[in-house]
């Protein structure tokens, strides 16, 4: 299934609070629920730690197969590949490395990484002292069995991180293999409202386009949610029906219907992020059908 083409993904960030309304306990019985709403990925929280025990990593791995499931990771918070301490810097590749480890267990084919934070650095010193410990990150990765694993550096939410666009989009330059976990409600919060149509979600896909080429542009890793914001960036995500928060959903699905593209789309709505990811795919075919009439 994930091979085929033409295809689209749509799936929640974590487990939704209905999940668990509905009598569920176990991430493992996540892939049978999502199916049954309509969905086909789901993105499996490593945020607090890679402390998942292999047989259940397996497990779960097992359902999503059975389901129809695409399966991705989010490696931890705490990961800063530009932090002044080199401790900091060789604990955040055992983190990804983990995380890879737990997303080969898993079958899942991808792992979300925030890449850190300026602190007292200047960005330019961030990225220099980022990018060559990227890179041994993904040396280690290959040597360990772990070259299926696409990682996915994000578009962070707050001014101060080291995860602007362009710097991600600089990141996956580091190897043909590396897609951009493009967050548009980070993009959203840490321009300070920049997106309000879709000439500015054609921007967003031109700038990749141009930098990494069509095929990772078309397979982007999408995160998405309403998003309140201060001068710093985020404070905090909200739902669909929060209509008084950017961004449109709407706006970026006529751009990928437009553009026939293929990515993963996460979505990260407080709370209910499965049912509002199924709101999601409705905005979009609906957005597709009425463009092929």
């Amino acid at each position: 299934m994930i091979g085929e083409t033409g295809m689209i993904w749509f799936g929640p960030s974590g487990n939704s609070e209905k999940f668990y309304e509905d009598g569920n306990r176990h991430s493992y019985q996540m892939p049978e629920w999502l199916k049954n709403m309509g969905l086909n990925a789901y993105e499996y929280q490593c945020n607090k730690g890679t402390n998942i025990k292999k047989e259940t990593a397996e497990k779960i791995g097992d359902e999503a197969k059975k389901a129809g499931i695409r399966l991705s990771i989010h490696a931890p918070y705490y990961i800063n590949l530009s932090s002044a301490e080199e401790l900091k810097r060789e604990n955040s590749i055992q983190y990804i490395l983990n995380t890879c480890r737990i997303a080969k267990w898993m079958g899942a084919d991808r792992i979300i990484i925030h890449p850190g934070s300026v602190g007292k650095l200047t960005r330019e010193k961030a990225m220099m002292t980022a990018l060559p410990v990227l890179a041994e990150t993904i040396r280690r990765a290959d040597s360990q069995g772990f070259s299926g694993i696409t990682l996915c550096p994000e578009v962070l939410d707050k001014i101060n991180n080291l995860g602007s666009l362009d710097e991600v989009i600089t990141m996956c330059g580091l190897d043909e293999r590396m897609i951009p976990c493009v967050d548009f409600g980070h993009i959203h919060a840490r321009t300070l409202g920049s997106l309000k149509g879709t000439d500015d979600y054609n921007a967003i896909f031109d700038k990749i386009e141009n930098s990494l080429g069509t095929e990772r542009a078309r397979k982007l890793h999408i995160h998405f949610s309403r998003i309140e914001f201060t001068q710093a960036g985020e404070k905090k995500h909200h739902t669909l029906k929060d209509t008084e928060y950017g961004p449109e959903f709407e706006d970026l699905a006529r751009v990928l219907a437009e553009r026939k593209a293929e990515p993963v789309i996460i979505c990260e709505s407080r709370n209910r992020m499965a049912e509002d990811a199924v709101i999601m795919k409705e905005i979009y075919e609906k957005v597709k059908n009425e463009m092929s009439i």
